[in-house]
């Protein structure tokens, strides 16, 4: 909460779930079938974990992903 850079908004999320790009796929997920989204606007790449449920999509994570743990285009872990 002390870094309002690093916050991601509802909207954001929102954007990545409806426009954004599967990039891992975890189908053995106890949760269910997860999916991880990225998502990039104006110089700000977003990833988001979500799993569809019959009546909802819950959103299991989003977070700002590290350079040193992605390729140079944050699609591919390293």
């Amino acid at each position: 909460m002390s870094r309002p850079d690093r916050m991601i908004t509802t909207d954001e999320i929102r954007e990545a779930v409806l426009l954004g790009e599967i990039i891992e796929e975890y189908p053995e997920d106890l949760r269910g079938d997860s999916y991880l989204i990225f998502y990039a606007k104006q110089n700000r790449v977003i990833h988001v974990v979500c799993t569809p449920k019959t009546e909802y999509l819950a959103i299991i994570t989003a977070y700002l992903p590290a350079p040193d743990q992605w390729s140079s285009d944050l699609k591919v872990r390293r």
